[in-house]
């Protein structure tokens, strides 16, 4: 074990040199999976329940249970290069030869690129427990933001940029969506823009209304209020009579957070059918306008009724987080 936490850190040395970035070999394994090393008994005692508690969690507001992450462990000494290569990586290395206060590391492209790795660094099984815990909320946001960079880089890979060109010109900034998807609607207020394919639909929507200026205007109350009202308008269901709704079925979840400088209030939860049996989770971002006299929404969801919709609403909410402005430079997306 010591010579493989020597080895780790040799590695982890010559990752940081000038020069390497360019040689590095692309990820490998599947969206949504992390290799976890660690010794068997730890993986099979408090510690493994730890890791599996935070990254194996039920993924929240979805229809039917699911992971939040799909966990492969790999003891030290079978961490081979066919695992190094892997975009998420947790390295638990208990040691007694780590630091006298256990520690959390959070890399990027050691071994491959774009990569994502967590090192912790303890001498015992409870203090790399303790560590987890106090650094849980970390550890899960650096995975995620890596998946969701991932996503990103692809879609700005492979744009379909005349949508997002024809998006901003109505709300001043867009996402950037990939190949595959289709502008299905565009007023002076409403885009809807969808990957459409025989059992799966991933959406984004965006509109915008005034703002008022109200304490309370970023408020769940206020988001639902003006959000069931504009789908009402903007899109039916399938039958006559029918459109999307928020469901009451399920708790809604809102967070005020901020991304590469745009604060936003976010909203988590379950869209349905107004009398239909349709149904399937969704995610918005809401923000004021540049000029600050709009309230812009920028929403995502998945349906997918024969399928697992963890990896499809990661996919399609990671394109919200694609949001840019329309500046001087990219008039000609």
């Amino acid at each position: 074990m010591r010579k493989i936490f020597a080895i780790l850190s040799v590695a982890l040395c010559l990752a940081g040199c000038k020069g390497t970035k360019a040689l590095l070999p692309n990820v490998s394994g599947k969206a949504g999976e992390i290799i976890v090393v660690m010794e068997k008994g730890d993986w099979e005692g408090a510690l493994g329940s730890e890791v599996r508690d935070l990254l194996a969690c039920e993924c929240p507001y979805l229809a039917q249970s699911e992971p939040l992450y799909t966990l492969v462990n790999v003891v030290p000494s079978g961490f081979v290069d066919l695992f190094k290569v892997h975009r998420n990586i947790v390295f638990v290395s208990v040691n007694s030869s780590a630091p006298e206060q256990a520690k959390v590391d959070y890399m990027k492209n050691v071994w491959a690129a774009p990569q994502c790795l967590v090192q912790v660094y303890a001498r015992s099984s409870e203090a790399a427990i303790d560590a987890i815990k106090s650094e849980s909320g970390k550890i899960v946001n650096f995975i995620e933001q890596a998946e969701r960079d991932r996503v990103i880089a692809n879609c700005k890979l492979y744009e379909t940029k005349d949508i997002a060109f024809k998006v901003e010109e109505v709300f001043g900034g867009s996402p950037h969506f990939p190949s595959g998807y289709k502008l299905r609607k565009l007023t002076r207020d409403f885009a809807w823009v969808a990957d459409e394919k025989q059992y799966t639909n991933q959406t984004i929507l965006v509109y915008k209304y005034p703002a008022t200026g109200a304490e309370d205007e970023l408020s769940l109350d206020r988001i639902v209020e003006h959000r069931n009202a504009i789908l009402k308008d903007n899109v039916p269901g399938m039958f006559e009579n029918t459109w999307m709704t928020t469901s009451t079925a399920f708790p809604l979840s809102l967070e005020y957070l901020k991304y590469r400088g745009r604060d936003f209030a976010q909203v988590r939860g379950m869209w349905e059918v107004e009398n239909d049996f349709m149904g399937g989770p969704f995610v918005s971002h809401s923000f004021y306008n540049k000029e600050g006299d709009s309230i812009i929404v920028a929403e995502a969801f998945v349906y997918a009724p024969k399928f697992d919709k963890r990896q499809y609403l990661r996919q399609v909410e990671s394109i919200l987080y694609s949001w840019d402005w329309k500046t001087a430079g990219n008039e000609e997306k």
